[in-house]
């Protein structure tokens, strides 16, 4: 199972870096909460439902997240990312994440059923250049 578990939070990851929104990677009424940077880092945002999480994760800045850290617990996880955003031609938006996260096995295809986002760091750093 954690292995299982492992490849979903780095294909959540991946997809999110390609553009591609994560709706699929959730149950049918998966939920993921957010924080409302830069004034709130707490996951305070919720977006229920696959078309709501595919909405609000397709089309972001581009990215680069690695993950860190991985903890299975049983249907739970709690993972740690470091994630880059572009911001401009020249800034890298630095944010140190950690997810807290709930499992389902729906029919043999484990998919998050819950996922809160909390930044727990914030950095900027010079951008040289972006492919």
């Amino acid at each position: 199972m954690s292995w299982e578990l492992s490849q979903l939070v780095h294909r959540y990851a991946a997809q999110v870096d390609d553009g591609l929104g994560v709706g699929n990677l959730f149950t049918e009424d998966g939920v993921l909460v957010v924080p409302d940077p830069p004034d709130v880092l707490d996951p305070v945002v919720e977006h229920a439902g696959r078309d709501a999480i595919q909405a609000a994760t397709t089309g972001l800045p581009r990215t680069f997240h690695a993950i860190v850290g991985e903890v299975f617990d049983g249907h739970r996880g709690r993972i740690a990312c470091v994630a880059h955003h572009v911001v401009g031609p020249t800034t890298d938006l630095v944010w140190h994440v950690r997810y807290a996260d709930t499992y389902a096995d729906a029919d043999g295809t484990w998919l998050i059923a819950r996922r809160e986002l909390s930044i727990d760091l914030v950095e900027t750093r010079p951008l040289k250049r972006a492919r």
